[in-house]
């Protein structure tokens, strides 16, 4: 991410790879369960929150986020559009995560004046987006792509890029990619299962969300 995330809280730091050791990745069927979830998941010590554009309710869910849950810093994950970043930025996102990038795609995040974490997989992307001054991006997919050797061996010649490691990741590897250097927090679903969406089961998901945000404590 190339701007600090803004002041409001709990956005004191300049990045959201450091508000808490993992970002829930949230696919939200209907926008009504948006504002329950989000107060779940802040409640469990998790603020940053992506809401991927994987449904039609996902703009309309960032939207209802921002303005009834302050103290969550909700995103926009699966970002792969200029149009996209526009639509996002105008509904509240306050960082944006895409699973790959082009020149364009990232002239427009970098434009939007949101941060903006974009998707790598290989050393030459890496080094890519160094050259363009972006030091922060998502590792996707990150079990599928080389997982936490990979990381590790990025960390001696590119110590300076910081990563938030998705796909793949769960309670059981996930402090394993926290111990690294390199990584700044892991990106996830386990504490937001479908059926406990659905059920409206907000408890179960707070209590997910705290296991979660003490990864790191335990790791």
């Amino acid at each position: 991410m190339t701007s600090p995330l803004p002041s409001s809280p709990p956005a004191r730091s300049a990045s959201v790879l450091d508000l808490a050791p993992v970002v829930p990745v949230v696919v939200l069927e209907d926008a009504a369960d948006a504002v329950p979830l989000a107060r779940a998941l802040v409640a469990g010590g998790l603020p940053a929150i992506e809401v991927t554009l994987r449904t039609p309710a996902a703009l309309d869910a960032i939207q209802a986020i921002a303005g009834a849950v302050p103290e969550a810093v909700v995103g926009a994950g699966t970002v792969i559009t200029p149009g996209q970043v526009t639509e996002c930025a105008a509904a509240g996102a306050r960082f944006l995560v895409s699973p790959g990038w082009t020149e364009a795609l990232l002239e427009a995040m970098r434009a939007s004046g949101v941060p903006f974490l974009p998707g790598v997989s290989t050393t030459s992307e890496v080094v890519a987006l160094l050259e363009r001054g972006v030091r922060e991006m998502k590792f996707f997919p990150a079990q599928a792509a080389g997982g936490t050797a990979y990381l590790k061996s990025l960390a001696g010649p590119l110590p300076q890029a910081r990563f938030c490691p998705t796909g793949g990741i769960g309670p059981g590897n996930a402090p394993e990619y926290l111990a690294l250097p390199n990584v700044g927090c892991v990106g996830g679903t386990w504490m937001v299962p479908a059926d406990a969406v659905a059920a409206g089961d907000w408890g179960r998901i707070e209590a997910l969300a705290r296991a979660a945000a003490a990864l790191r404590r335990r790791g």
